[in-house]
């Protein structure tokens, strides 16, 4: 981890998410903010043009403001469809961001979260991939960072709802 890289308000910088046996996704983002520890970055969605969850559709014209830390095994991305409206939270598991000039980097460790907009879905997602990934055998620590990281935005989630993931990522 680069403690000493930071990013610029305004720049552009590839986010890469490195993925466990598969192919690691790359994307362009604006820099919004970064402290040092939280970085914030703004993306359209760069998926497919629709990707049916069942419990929330991305597409073309999504907005995800991304949050990550390089001290936290999480990253919390805010999503807004193209007018604006909150659709929800989507939280990946992840080790610490590593961030170098014009780049930020996740390593995913296959937990997520969903978050609605209007908080009455909280979905644990991908416990299936975690176990397939071969990370609780190989990286046992990791695994359980990830189970503590998903525990707690859950709770944080069912406890303050909306408002609790709105804290977490104003800051």
């Amino acid at each position: 981890m680069d403690t000493e890289a930071t990013l610029t308000p305004g720049d552009q910088v590839t986010v890469t998410l490195l993925k466990h046996e598969r192919h690691d996704v790359r994307y362009p983002a604006t820099v919004i903010r970064d402290d040092g520890t939280h970085a914030v970055v703004r993306a359209p969605w760069a998926g497919p043009p629709v990707k049916d969850f069942g419990f929330v559709r991305f597409e073309r014209g999504d907005v995800f403001t991304e949050h990550y830390w390089r001290d936290r095994w999480y990253a919390v991305k805010e999503v807004r469809d193209a007018g604006g409206r909150l659709k929800g939270w989507y939280c990946d598991m992840t080790r610490p961001a590593r961030v170098t000039d014009g780049a930020l980097a996740i390593t995913d460790l296959e937990l997520d979260l969903w978050v609605s907009a209007d908080g009455t879905q909280v979905l644990r997602l991908d416990e299936d991939e975690l176990l397939a990934s071969g990370l609780p055998e190989s990286d046992p620590e990791a695994a359980a960072r990830a189970r503590r990281a998903l525990d707690e935005l859950e709770a944080l989630a069912r406890t303050d709802g909306c408002a609790g993931l709105a804290r977490l990522t104003a800051g």
